[in-house]
């Protein structure tokens, strides 16, 4: 699949007592964030399977690399579930790491029951996070004392409010005592070129897909649609009303209610 080492990644695994025969949820999250921002949606899902949620390499608490290749993050995926004895899982990943997802069901589909994508199609994407990357470097060499002092500094380059709190959940308090950051903002930024690039794998995943998408995001447009389904072909498409790229936290009832339906109607 590739020749690049996997690493060993963080994660929470999430078992359930409810039922103990249903296909368990892989869970992964998109650029910049961590299994911990799913923890809300992972204590719904835990109610009826097993659910693990990763820290992608150079995320959370996984470790630093320089390989961002789709091919090499789903490997990490895949060497994870092998340790974990998972054969099978339903497999979902929100933005960045919805290609993951796509590329770990295209290389290894007999491993995927069921493929859900939040927000992302698999097409090349433009360059759209320089402030991103900017108020993070400037986050870490202004080394603020507390989450106030590191609010301004992220706000020198990212207005939005609710950016600056996701972002500010990669700062982690230092042997130093000020806020460090604890992604691999250098190694992410060397392999951007990647992460914005095509999911890994030449043939089209023909297993169940879900696609949800926000009504007020430009991630997955109309005029994507046929690109996504020559790669996915049985994908179903669902628009979330009032929501936009991060419609698992703008619209979190009905993100979770349509990944529970649609991945029961699926377990073996």
């Amino acid at each position: 699949m590739t020749d690049a080492a996997t690493v060993d990644l963080h994660f929470l695994d999430m078992a359930s007592e409810a039922d103990k025969d249903a296909t368990p949820l892989v869970v992964i999250h998109g650029l910049m964030g961590s299994a911990d921002n799913w923890r809300s949606h992972l204590k719904v899902w835990q109610r009826s399977r097993r659910v693990i949620a990763v820290d992608l390499r150079n995320h959370g608490r996984s470790p630093h690399s320089e390989d961002m290749r789709y091919a090499t993050m789903s490997q990490d995926v895949l060497a994870l579930m092998d340790k974990l004895s998972i054969t099978q899982a339903h497999v979902l990943g929100h933005s960045m790491g919805g290609k993951v997802a796509i590329s770990l069901a295209r290389l290894a589909p007999e491993r995927v029951v069921s493929l859900l994508v939040g927000d992302i199609a698999p097409v090349v994407y433009q360059h759209g996070h320089d402030d991103v990357f900017a108020a993070l470097e400037r986050a870490r060499e202004g080394q603020p004392k507390n989450r106030r002092e590191a609010d301004d500094l992220l706000a020198e380059h990212v207005d939005s409010r609710a950016t600056r709190l996701f972002l500010a959940t990669n700062l982690v308090r230092t042997d130093d005592n000020v806020l460090g950051l604890r992604v691999g903002l250098d190694e992410i930024q060397r392999g951007y070129s990647d992460i914005i690039g095509l999911p890994a794998g030449d043939t089209p995943f023909e297993g169940p897909t879900l696609v949800l998408r926000g009504s007020e995001s430009h991630y997955v447009t109309d005029d994507m649609l046929p690109t996504l389904r020559d790669i996915l072909p049985k994908a179903r498409i669902v628009t979330l009303k009032q929501a936009g790229h991060w419609l698992h936290a703008e619209q979190p009832e009905a993100f979770q209610q349509a990944v529970d339906a649609f991945i029961q109607h699926y377990d073996s």
